[in-house]
This record gives C-alpha cells, sequence and structure tokens, in this order.
C-alpha cells in the first residue's frame, strides 16, 4: 500500500506574502505567471506554484528556491537533479484554492474545480466523456448536474494527470463513477490498481486526488494562513 499526502491551500494572500512567494520561483515560472493576462491569474499562479516548492522542499530538506523541476515525457512536471525520482507530485488551482499531492512510490493526480453554472453540461458529457458516464449524468435531477459534472471532471482529470498522459488519453476511454456515487474507477484499458477519493476543499469546490495504487492511504492537511513566511 502506498502513501498519498494532500494539502489545501488558500490563494488569498497580501502583497508582502505575494512577493515572497513570487522570490522563490524559478525563470520559466516567473515567465508562465507574466503571460497570464488577468492580475488575479498571476496572483494565483504565482502563490500555488510558490506553496508546491514550500512542501516539496520540506519534503526533501531543500530551500524552496533549490528545487528544480522539469517536465516529464507526457508533460507532466517532475523533480530534476538529485532529487529526480524521490517521489511523485502534482499541483492543480482553482478560484481560490490550490490542491497539493504528494506519493512515494506511486504516481500521484490532484484536480480542484471552482463548482460555477454551466448551461451545457450534458452536451460537454456526452461528446467528450464516457458514454456511462454520460447517461449517469442524464439521470441526476437538473438542480444536481452542475454539482455532479464538476465532480466527474476532477476524478477524470486527477486520472489523466497521474498517468502524465495529457491529452493522448481521451476521455472517453476510460470510466469513472459519478456523483454522489463514491469517487471508483470503473473501466479503463490499462488496468491496474488505483485509489480515488474526493478531497472537501470547501464550499463551491469539487476536488479529487488519483493514486495509481490500491488502497493508498491519504493524509489531508490545510497550509495555514501565513504558510509564505516559512518561504524566507
Amino acid at each position: 500500500m502506498s502513501a498519498a499526502d494532500i494539502w489545501i491551500v488558500d490563494l488569498a494572500l497580501s502583497p508582502d506574502q505575494l512577493d515572497l512567494c513570487a522570490a522563490v520561483l524559478d525563470a520559466a515560472e516567473r515567465d508562465r505567471a507574466a503571460r497570464f493576462l488577468r492580475p488575479v491569474d498571476r496572483m494565483r499562479y504565482r502563490a500555488s506554484h510558490a506553496a508546491l516548492r514550500l512542501i516539496l522542499g520540506e519534503a526533501l530538506g531543500l530551500a524552496p528556491a533549490e528545487i528544480r523541476l522539469e517536465a516529464g515525457a507526457g508533460g507532466k512536471p517532475e523533480l530534476a537533479g538529485s532529487a529526480r525520482g524521490t517521489l511523485d507530485f502534482n499541483l492543480s488551482h482553482s478560484g481560490g484554492r490550490a490542491l497539493i499531492g504528494l506519493a512515494r512510490g506511486a504516481a500521484i493526480g490532484v484536480d480542484v474545480e471552482e463548482i460555477r453554472p454551466i448551461t451545457d453540461a450534458l452536451r460537454i458529457a456526452r461528446a467528450h466523456f464516457a458514454p456511462d458516464e454520460a447517461a449517469a449524468l442524464a439521470a441526476l435531477s437538473p438542480n444536481a448536474i452542475d454539482h455532479a459534472f464538476f465532480g466527474l471532471w476532477t476524478r477524470k482529470e486527477a486520472v489523466v494527470k497521474a498517468l502524465g498522459s495529457g491529452l493522448s488519453l481521451p476521455l472517453n476511454r476510460f470510466s469513472v463513477s459519478v456523483p454522489p456515487e463514491p469517487p471508483r474507477l470503473l473501466r479503463m484499458a490499462e488496468g491496474g490498481a488505483w485509489t480515488l477519493a474526493g478531497i472537501d476543499c470547501g464550499a463551491g469546490y469539487a476536488a479529487t486526488i488519483a493514486v495509481r495504487s490500491a488502497e493508498a492511504g491519504i493524509a489531508v492537511r490545510h497550509l495555514r494562513g501565513d504558510w509564505p513566511s516559512r518561504l524566507q
């Protein structure tokens, strides 16, 4: 059995805290943040990636700015340098929340989505999801579809992100359970054992962790509001 550690991060920070976040990012991260058009998106990117560096640094005994990252074969970020291969990690952020997952000995994927009204959820599901998922979503009452859609979306995205396959794995090639059913992987050609779990990131959010291991133990933590002070 593998173990996964999950951190929930509130991205609402003061200007001074955001300056501390920006100081630990590498050149590629700073360039990526600068390309966001909306200031709030730039701030959330910097905060979430600084939080990832803090968590990785504390797990590896390194300063946040010393963490070296690179893209793996499928585009999934991974550790580089002397820390290569020591653990798997994943980051997702949406709205004012970030979700960060670490695992040793197993691939991990996380996804968080801010729930918002969506008028064409069933059309999107029928066009991109597996037929059994779209049918289960359509069977729900209309006022339950938005929440279930985003829960379903995070389950699928967490699996895809754990695999590191990006768009090379079409979302209709595998099935997961649809809320309010507990999260489970139902069908995938590659098979193997998986653990899926919903994460409570607060009202208005859906979030899922996927670990490529049977019955993985999951520990959920919250970063305290003063966490940027630990970046120095």
